[in-house]
């Protein structure tokens, strides 16, 4: 399965970003293109171990029942409903998000398992490396297909 500790997928997702444009719209959804790339470096910095978000109750509750559906290989349903904590509603700098984004997939994608967190997904729990790094190769892929690249 591709995950983002692939030379090859990130890559490709590299290259995909680089292609999104300050004025890229979206084929769904609420998100800006740079409010979009401000989302994704979120949910990196999390992968990362940057950011710990404690566990949220309904992860706690339903994340098992959903997991092999968000690191599965079915796509993300489109509009699907985001927590709270990682909705950006203001304006941001596409350029600088961008070059944000793109240093921590670079960061994150050398660094392999050892520059991966160990603490728990705020809804998933505990997981592997690999995990995180399926993870974050899906999250990305889903919001680089939103604005169509």
């Amino acid at each position: 399965m591709e995950n983002l500790f692939q030379p090859a997928v990130a890559n490709d997702i590299l290259n995909r970003i680089e292609k999104l444009k300050a004025n890229s719209q979206p084929l769904w959804g609420k998100m800006n293109v740079a409010q979009m790339l401000a989302h994704c470096t979120i949910v990196i910095r999390i992968a990362r171990g940057i950011d710990k978000p404690k566990r949220r109750f309904l992860g706690v509750l339903l994340g098992w029942l959903v997991k092999d559906s968000f690191f599965g290989n079915k796509p993300y349903p489109k509009n699907s409903k985001t927590d709270s904590t990682f909705i950006v509603v203001n304006q941001r700098d596409f350029e600088r998000e961008k070059q944000i984004l793109v240093e921590h997939i670079n960061a994150f994608a050398t660094g392999g398992p050892a520059a991966c967190t160990t603490h728990p997904n705020p809804f998933f729990g505990k997981l592997k490396p690999e995990e995180w790094a399926r993870g974050q190769f899906r999250h990305l892929d889903h919001h680089l297909k939103q604005f169509g690249v």
